[in-house]
């Protein structure tokens, strides 16, 4: 088991962080690890999220990951700014045999069966679904797990805090992600902290509901 699966599997939850600066990755990760959670994606959505990868990749904490890593090369500039896991919005065998070539765990998305035979195929088990709401929610997960009962789900797109203890209950979703413990701004370590000793306490209230 990878340390990224084996820390899913922990936290249930993977916090998905847009960054503004790159110095707001410091106390993003400083609030998480005082809330309880231990992983963050950092994406590549905005300039700052590969310099602020850099900033706090190889942390013992917090397991920093790269998202929307879209390309091969990006792939290699992430692996190389200390990313522990590369996370992908959607299936390219490129990207992740690129991941499985540099041993990095890599969590790319799915949206069809199609595409979950093809990362089975590279030897795969956990996959991110995405866009989650758009493809039905947890139902689709549900359907999923008829013809793919070993497989491990980490649906993400439109989950909110409310609606994250449904999917956690079914079996084969190791977690989700979501974006309500790390919002766009300035980032105060507190309200992080705060936000995501709150979400501890709530996934596992739900979940054990």
């Amino acid at each position: 088991m990878n340390a990224l699966v084996e820390r899913l599997g922990r936290d249930r939850f993977l916090p998905v962080a847009v960054l503004d600066t790159p110095g707001d990755a410091v106390p993003l990760v400083e609030g998480l690890a005082a809330g309880g959670l231990g992983l963050v994606e950092v994406t590549l959505r905005s300039a700052a999220g590969l310099p602020g990868l850099a900033l706090v990749a190889g942390r013992t904490d917090v397991l920093v990951g790269a998202g929307t890593v879209l390309t091969v090369a990006q792939v290699d500039a992430v692996v190389a700014a200390g990313a522990a896991y590369v996370v992908t919005p959607g299936f390219s065998p490129a990207v992740v045999e690129r991941c499985l070539e540099l041993g990095v765990p890599v969590l790319p998305g799915v949206a069809t069966p199609g595409e979950v035979m093809a990362a089975l195929a590279l030897g795969l088990d956990t996959v991110k679904l995405f866009p989650a709401r758009e493809l039905g929610g947890p139902a689709m997960v549900d359907a999923l797990r008829g013809p793919f009962p070993g497989l491990r789900v980490v649906p993400s797109g439109g989950i909110t805090r409310d609606v994250a203890p449904d999917y956690l209950r079914r079996p084969g979703v190791l977690a989700v992600s979501g974006s309500w413990v790390t919002p766009r701004g300035p980032v105060s370590a507190e309200a992080v902290r705060q936000a995501a000793r709150a979400t501890v306490a709530h996934l596992s209230a739900g979940v054990d509901a």
